[in-house]
């Protein structure tokens, strides 16, 4: 006899137990389906920064979703910590960008025009090299202007999913280990979703795949055109130093202060397929950009070194909604850098879908039926 769920959510990142979350506000029982571990994969290893104002498709196509996706953050935060007794640590922070020639102050104007016209508890100011010096006295002496915003905000983003997760288990949701195979289905509908162990019947399904969703465009032939991109973390600690007050940007990273009383240098980008072990060239590499931001660094101990892969779109936009040609199958992937930021969007829009028909969260766009043809 097959198990059975109203809906089976593939996969335990930020996405899938987000999806799992709002549908249990919902009344909806979910069966989330993760091969490793909830929070295993990036979303367990990303740094937990959300800034709905900058990054791929904003300003543009995804501004809209990453600040609806921002407040939700906000406004569940109370509550999901209460329902789930996990502290994930969601805190308004401030950010020092240096610009170390004169090549970086365009982007730095940008930036000040985008924080300075948000509103809504975003601001920024340009600082001199002494000004930025007061606040961070570390800071590498090349820099000739540096760029203070605040208004984004930082979570732990392992304990965020996993608070997602233990907040819909004590609502009725149900989490467990498996790898899926495969699909049955029947006329346009998903009727059970295969396992090693087995299938499980459902309503509906989700696929919040990462970047593993070419299999899903194998099992439902539309296309779901994600590949990985793989990105490293040092995580570190300043032996008998404070933490920045601020994280701290330029000359391609950055160093973000994060809980236990942690330094974080990231990250990088590659595309190197399916790979997700540290590499000493990335190590090498991060160190040396993050001795010139900070040469306070060269005292730093490592902790950590981690690697894991984002899964981005062919245009790098989310892929959220209703897969073309399917009745009730969902999809909830391709969030790139910016999955932990608009994980609360898009799980609340699947689920909304699914509940409903229906949805407020602003997804217009992102659709899976924009790569057909």
């Amino acid at each position: 006899m097959p198990d059975t769920s109203s809906v089976v959510i593939v996969g335990g990142g930020a996405a899938g137990c987000a999806t799992a979350y709002f549908l249990a506000k919902a009344g909806i029982r979910a069966t989330v389906i993760e091969r490793e571990g909830v929070g295993s994969m990036a979303s367990g290893f990303s740094s937990g920064g959300i800034n709905p104002l900058e990054g791929a498709g904003i300003p543009g196509p995804l501004c809209e979703l990453a600040m609806a996706s921002f407040r939700l953050h906000q406004s569940i935060a109370p509550e999901l910590v209460d329902e789930s007794g996990v502290d994930y640590g969601l805190e308004t922070i401030s950010m020092l960008t240096l610009a170390f020639d004169d090549d970086a102050i365009p982007t730095l104007t940008e930036t000040h025009r985008i924080f300075d016209s948000a509103g809504d508890g975003f601001w920024a100011r340009w600082l001199d090299s002494g000004q930025a010096t007061e606040i961070e006295p570390r800071i590498g002496p090349g820099a000739i202007r540096a760029l203070e915003t605040h208004g984004n905000a930082m979570l732990s983003s392992y304990r965020y999913t996993l608070a997602l997760a233990q907040a819909a288990e004590n609502m009725g949701a149900v989490v467990r280990s498996g790898n899926v195979t495969g699909v049955e289905s029947s006329g346009g509908r998903v009727s059970s979703v295969t396992l090693e162990s087995g299938p499980i019947e459902c309503d509906a399904v989700v696929f919040a795949t990462g970047p593993w969703s070419g299999q899903v465009a194998e099992w439902l032939g539309v296309p779901v055109p994600v590949e990985p991109l793989k990105g490293e973390n040092l995580r570190m600690i300043l032996p008998g130093q404070p933490q920045p007050t601020h994280d701290i940007i330029g000359g391609g990273v950055s160093i973000f202060h994060r809980e236990e009383g942690q330094v974080w240098v990231g990250s990088s980008e590659e595309r190197a397929g399916f790979d997700n072990e540290p590499s000493i060239a990335a190590r090498d590499r991060l160190m040396a950009l993050a001795l010139r931001l900070m040469p306070a660094m060269a005292d730093a101990e490592l902790v950590l070194h981690t690697a894991c892969l984002r899964p981005v779109t062919s245009d790098w936009l989310p892929i959220i909604g209703r897969a073309p040609g399917w009745d009730n199958a969902y999809l909830a992937t391709g969030a790139g850098k910016k999955g932990i930021l608009i994980s609360t969007g898009m799980g609340k829009a699947v689920a909304d879908v699914i509940a409903s028909g229906s949805t407020d969260v602003p997804t217009g766009g992102l659709e899976p039926d924009r790569f057909e043809g």
